[in-house]
């Protein structure tokens, strides 16, 4: 199998089973690992019996390790990336180094593993497969509104912790409170619970049980006046660019079929 000089691997979010052999091939193999929590990551190498050393990597020495990490691979050597738990990349370190890498003409490769959004998603029915995905919802409860808001005719999947799921769930509430939700936690563990329900109903579920461990969401999105909504957010994009609104009907009508006369009345505002 091809070798590279850098390689991003995927670890278990939770039931250590889950790691592939591949990983646990890369780990043994490399000359390094760059991880970001060193006791997280020793745990796993520790229970697969991986002897490879470890170097902290995590979001505040990025810019730091990009000099140690450069002089190690110019001296031949291998280095994987590992998150605690997950992919790399995906809401974890990463970007910094793999950017830099990339730039300086190193190879790079990831691996195929475990991902926690992959994990819940394979799980709830959807229409189709398109959604958005947020990774952390903003810190302020008039951010989350907003977030909400922007997203109410797409499925929306971010993460949440344990200590704001509740007031994240009521928030959603104000905004939609009619909307549907997907709640999963503790993935791939022995207490994983998927929830999937109308969003008072699902608030009132972790009310009345226990909320611990982290938590994927997915609100689904809107179906009322879904056409109406996107033919305006395409309306304003062609506005703001300029075109006139006999311009924005053509353009509209030909590329999506949308109805041309009902595209002229919602951009001059009727």
């Amino acid at each position: 199998m091809k070798e590279y000089d850098f390689y991003v691997v995927p670890t278990p979010i939770g039931n250590l089973g889950d790691i592939t052999l591949r990983a646990i091939d890369v780990l043994n193999s490399v000359d390094l690992i760059a991880c970001e929590d060193s006791r997280v990551t020793q745990n796993l190498l520790n229970h697969f019996n991986i002897k490879t050393k470890c170097l902290s990597y995590h979001k505040y020495n990025e810019k730091e390790r990009i000099s140690q990490i450069v002089e190690f691979l110019e001296g031949g050597k291998k280095i994987a990336l590992v998150s605690d738990a997950g992919t790399p990349l995906i809401c974890d370190p990463g970007s910094v180094i793999v950017k830099e890498l990339r730039k300086r003409g190193f190879s790079i490769t990831s691996l195929a593993g475990a991902n926690a959004v992959v994990t819940f998603l394979s799980q709830v029915s959807r229409v189709d497969e398109k959604f958005t995905f947020i990774g952390f919802l903003p810190k302020t409860t008039a951010q989350i509104e907003d977030v909400i808001k922007e997203h109410e005719f797409q499925d929306t999947v971010f993460y949440e912790s344990p200590n704001r799921i509740m007031n994240t769930l009521k928030t959603i509430q104000s905004v939609r409170p009619d909307a549907k939700v997907a709640v999963g936690r503790e993935l791939t563990k022995v207490f994983e619970e998927v929830v999937v329900d109308d969003i008072t109903k699902v608030i009132e579920h972790f009310e009345n049980n226990i909320v611990k461990g982290e938590f994927v969401v997915m609100v689904f999105r809107s179906d009322d006046n879904f056409e109406d909504s996107e033919i305006l957010n395409k309306v304003k994009v062609l506005q703001d660019k300029g075109f006139s609104a006999k311009d924005i009907s053509v353009i509209l009508s030909e590329l999506y079929s949308f109805n041309k006369n009902k595209i002229y009345k919602i951009a001059i505002g009727k």
